[in-house]
């Protein structure tokens, strides 16, 4: 997510770490990196000028509080001024009512209903889907078959062309049900007859949330579109879409946060697990490399993973033993690309021999090889030797080329632990730092 946007920041920052001391030529430097840094990533030329102008003179006049050096509040108060500029921490909706999902053809509205929907499940709540949309071809369809896939009640009928009338008896069918999501019809441009529609059925079901889907692609344009359906509608929040494929993202978030219609949620891939609340202190401290470590308790909790593993995988101090133990608990934490994100000090970018998306097809054989070594062997896996190689080979029906492939993913993955882990690598003892402070 946001690779070129990371990595910029990231090296802007690690030349403040670098420094032997902190003077105006430095800050003006960091100001030039940040600035073109963020015009990559598509903010708007304005606010990124705006955004370092602050940054270059707030770290001139102010002097550092107590318990931080020069270098640690430079990079605070970059961190400060990139969390305002994405916008403010918006409240999710955690107790029964209504929830209305508007949006234009392709913005990934069907899916991200889905989506939430998994989210109430998780949290012991039960949604509820009525689907309003009678304009799109195949529409009812494509949200009944989403309802089926996640065990989700919906009422989707095709012969009625009157939502509103679609809407009565849906909510009539579910009154039961504590969360009730609406999808509402889209078009291809937000147009009159379109508008009449979305207020007449907002003024009949009278949700507790509007959400508007945005495909982050869209960029700057993003906030054009949150503004109007924003007058027309009243907008609770923004649905952010498309987050995993794109450098725009940086444009999107930044000019819906311009128009003050808070994004709630982000979509970073396409499977229903793959979504995020978005918080702008944990979306900036992942950005710039400080991790998210809640993000990352709040994940293993939902894949009763327990504590000490996280521990574990945090600070890289961890064996084939609970390599194995944690495999299919990890897979449901979601991509290992996502969690390393959340790891502090992990680079914006996996290296290139480390192919993550291969890694997770592999889990199954590789719980075959683990099974077939012995209790030292999973301890110490430095102790497999050719001999060894052949035999947990043998014994796991793979071959020998594979076990070879498990061993180097696995010392892969824990050299890239290890730079996070203990005392090593300022960022991880910046962000531990931070903590104390209210950022």
């Amino acid at each position: 997510m946001l690779e070129k946007l990371s990595s910029g920041l990231r090296d802007a920052l690690r030349k403040i770490t670098k420094a032997g001391y902190i003077d105006k030529k430095i800050l003006d430097e960091l100001a030039k990196d940040i600035h073109r840094t963020l015009l990559a990533g598509d903010v708007d030329m304005v606010l990124a000028q705006k955004l370092t102008k602050t940054i270059e003179e707030r770290a001139l006049k102010e002097k550092p509080p107590k318990g931080l050096t020069p270098k640690e509040h430079v990079i605070k108060i970059v961190y400060d001024e990139l969390v305002k500029l994405v916008g403010k921490k918006s409240e999710i909706m955690m107790k029964p009512g209504k929830i209305m999902f508007i949006g234009l053809y392709g913005s990934g509205k069907t899916t991200s209903i889905g989506k939430i929907s998994k989210y109430y499940q998780k949290r012991g709540l039960r949604p509820a889907l009525i689907g309003c949309d009678i304009h799109r071809p195949a529409a009812m369809d494509q949200l009944s078959q989403l309802a089926s896939q996640i065990h989700v009640p919906c009422h989707a009928p095709k012969g009625l062309k009157d939502p509103n009338e679609i809407l009565k008896t849906g909510l009539e069918k579910f009154k039961k049900y504590d969360i009730i999501i609406i999808d509402a019809s889209g078009r291809s441009a937000l147009d009159k007859d379109l508008a009449k529609e979305l207020k007449k059925l907002a003024e009949f079901a009278k949700p507790d949330e509007v959400l508007l889907t945005i495909p982050a692609d869209l960029g700057q344009a993003a906030g054009e579109q949150a503004q109007g359906f924003k007058e027309l509608v009243g907008i609770t929040g923004i649905f952010l879409t498309k987050m995993d494929g794109t450098a725009r993202g940086g444009g999107a978030i930044t000019s819906c946060a311009i128009t003050e219609a808070p994004i709630k949620f982000i979509g970073t891939g396409e499977k229903l697990d793959a979504m995020e609340v978005f918080d702008p202190d944990r979306f900036i401290s992942r950005l710039i490399g400080f991790g998210d470590i809640q993000g990352l308790i709040e994940k293993a909790k939902e894949a009763d993973i327990k504590k000490e593993t996280v521990e574990k995988i945090a600070t890289g101090k961890f064996t084939m033993n609970e390599f194995f133990d944690q495999l299919k608990s990890m897979q449901k934490m979601g991509s290992l690309k996502s969690v390393m994100g959340m790891v502090p000090g992990l680079p914006a970018k996996l290296p290139k021999d480390f192919d993550a998306s291969k890694q997770e097809g592999k889990m199954k054989k590789w719980s075959y090889m683990i099974q077939s070594m012995t209790k030292k062997e999973k301890e110490d896996p430095q102790i497999i030797d050719a001999s060894r190689v052949k035999r947990i080979a043998k014994g796991s029906g793979t071959t020998e080329a594979e076990v070879r492939e498990l061993l180097k993913s696995y010392q892969q993955m824990k050299k890239m632990l290890k730079m996070f882990s203990g005392k090593r690598g300022m960022m991880s003892k910046l962000a531990k730092r931070f903590k104390g402070f209210k950022l």
